[in-house]
């Protein structure tokens, strides 16, 4: 392999991972949360403790254990004896760890981000602790992606079965993560604010770690502790606009029917004045960590923003563009060049499709629009700051020249993979899967494109 070759994927690989690491939860929560004079401080709120008679947590999300021990942490033991800190939070089944107060509820195992009956237990937990609050008590709401299907509770009539079934229905189709929420909020019993609803006690106070773009508050995690501005009308469109409304589950199909006729109460629309959310960490925060490390090994720095979204196909070939005119016109910088874009994309799938995930087809579309000729001097690595990158063990890939040329003589035609959403096993016997684990943090995806050659040093 080529010393530039080598370098480019070292620095690719680094730059990532500092935006990762710049998203930890134990980072974020000790920024937000603060115990100081007396008083709890929750970023400008200032909770005074004397007026706290207990103290709970809750949650749900891929950030959920590490977060939940950053509250412990912060609180240290006196407190949390003192307050009797108690709490229950989803998380997926591999973060569970022991922690001293708080239960992390294992409510899923598989990669496919599907709710589960361990999950509508947890759910379950999580609910009747926040009723069972009293006036003088505080609720701490930990939020962060993947948080929604952790947290399941459909409403009476429909079942988690025909639930998992709209849901998978529109992953298939390319819904976005908002259009996702919008349908889920109003089939939960906890989305859509249905947690602020349970919660009778002094102060309820959310600390969000963001994987939506834009942060949108009652689309994190489906908005447990958010107003709402969707509607029954609103769920039933989206169904339509995938064509799903008529292979929708029956249940699925009368309760928002039902709800849109007026016939049911709908998901909260004002937050009450004891509710407070804090989003503590986004895919700028990411972003902005992930150009101080390039701007640290001397690459010019092109932020493109957390706003990326659209079919991941269609997005690399963008990206692998702008790759292009950073290399041959110098614009919108010259080389040695870090392009950084962050957001979300999807995957429309068909009919016998391979595996991979957004990520990986992202890389893959880019080598195969740019070809061998066109990466020289460039690597395009994409991944999922969770760690996980559609049902699969890789967070993402990368790719450049090298890859492809070790790709011919074994036959791995990038087209035929991408016809069949196969990146996964383009990527894997080349070496190019972008495998970390569970990172514990969850902020959507991180893509670094590097323009060669490597800056001196």
């Amino acid at each position: 392999m080529r010393t530039n070759t080598r370098t480019l994927r070292e620095h690719a690989r680094a730059i990532w991972q500092a935006g990762v690491d710049a998203v930890a939860p134990e980072r974020l929560v000790r920024a937000m949360l603060r115990v100081r004079r007396g008083s709890l401080e929750v970023g400008d709120v200032s909770l005074p403790l004397r007026e706290i008679n207990s103290i709970a947590v809750v949650g749900t999300g891929k950030a959920g254990a590490a977060m939940s021990r950053a509250v412990e942490g912060v609180l240290g033991e006196r407190l949390m004896q003192e307050k009797g800190l108690h709490g229950c939070v989803n998380v997926p089944d591999r973060c569970v760890v022991p922690l001293r107060c708080v239960q992390l509820f294992p409510a899923r195992s598989a990669p496919d981000n599907q709710p589960t009956p361990a999950g509508v237990e947890g759910s379950r937990r999580i609910r009747a602790i926040v009723e069972s609050l009293g006036r003088n008590d505080l609720a701490l709401c930990l939020l962060s992606g993947g948080g929604s299907a952790l947290l399941p509770a459909p409403v009476e009539g429909v079942s988690l079965g025909d639930k998992q079934a709209i849901t998978g229905m529109l992953h298939a189709s390319g819904a976005t993560i908002g259009e996702m929420n919008c349908v889920r909020k109003h089939l939960s019993e906890l989305k859509g604010g249905g947690l602020v609803r349970s919660f009778h006690g002094r102060w309820l106070v959310s600390l969000i770690i963001s994987d939506v773009i834009g942060d949108p508050l009652d689309v994190i995690a489906s908005g447990p502790s958010a107003a709402d501005p969707t509607s029954f009308a609103d769920a039933i469109a989206v169904l339509e606009k995938y064509r799903l409304l008529d292979r929708a589950p029956q249940s699925v199909r009368a309760h928002l029917e039902t709800g849109a006729a007026g016939n049911r109460p709908e998901t909260l629309k004002r937050l009450p004045r004891n509710a407070t959310n804090c989003i503590i960490g986004n895919n700028a925060t990411a972003l902005s960590a992930a150009a101080r490390a390039a701007g640290r090994l001397g690459y010019r720095v092109v932020n493109l923003g957390s706003f990326i979204e659209g079919e991941s196909r269609q997005a690399g070939i963008v990206l692998s563009g702008i790759a292009r005119a950073v290399r041959d016109q110098r614009s919108p910088a010259a080389p040695p060049a870090c392009l950084l874009s962050g957001g979300e994309t999807t995957v429309s799938l068909g009919e016998g499709h391979g595996k991979g995930g957004r990520n990986q087809e992202l890389v893959l579309a880019a080598l195969h629009q740019l070809g061998p000729a066109g990466l020289d001097d460039m690597v395009f690595l994409s991944g999922g700051t969770d760690g996980e990158d559609g049902p699969t063990d890789a967070a993402g890939a990368f790719g450049d020249a090298e890859m492809l040329r070790m790709a011919a003589p074994r036959n791995l035609n990038p087209a035929d993979f991408l016809a069949r959403h196969d990146s996964y096993h383009f990527f894997k016997p080349l070496g190019g899967l972008i495998t970390t684990g569970l990172t514990d943090t969850n902020v959507a995806d991180l893509r670094v494109i590097l323009v060669g050659p490597p800056p001196e040093r």
